[in-house]
């Protein structure tokens, strides 16, 4: 993965409703979420969540797909995994970077 598409990710990312957006797709799957549904969900009007959308899939995010007179958006997963495996290639020398969490403990919070 080139530096400049990282960036571009991140970038896209790195603004509260196109988080927010992005994770409802993320939890969507595959079948992904119309652009007025994300919008409603997000609480934003379908303008801003356009200009959001194209943001996202600019990244490459996203994609997008007609279905009847609506767009669908979904995740795009590769474009996530490749994400996260340039972030953490060479995480820690290959060493374990955090310390083991018990079942306790996560449930503490």
């Amino acid at each position: 993965m080139q530096a400049e598409t990282v960036i571009r990710a991140l970038g896209a990312l790195a603004q509260e409703h196109r988080l927010a957006t992005y994770r409802l797709l993320v939890q969507a799957g595959a079948d992904g979420m119309a652009a007025g549904a994300l919008a409603e969900a997000v609480g934003l009007p379908a303008s801003s969540m356009s200009f959001h959308l194209a943001q996202l899939s600019h990244a490459g995010l996203v994609s997008q797909r007609r279905q009847s007179r609506s767009i669908i958006y979904a995740a795009d997963y590769a474009a996530m995994s490749e994400l996260m495996g340039y972030l953490t290639e060479n995480c820690c020398g290959g060493n374990s970077c955090a310390p083991a969490v018990t079942d306790s403990e996560r449930n503490v919070a």
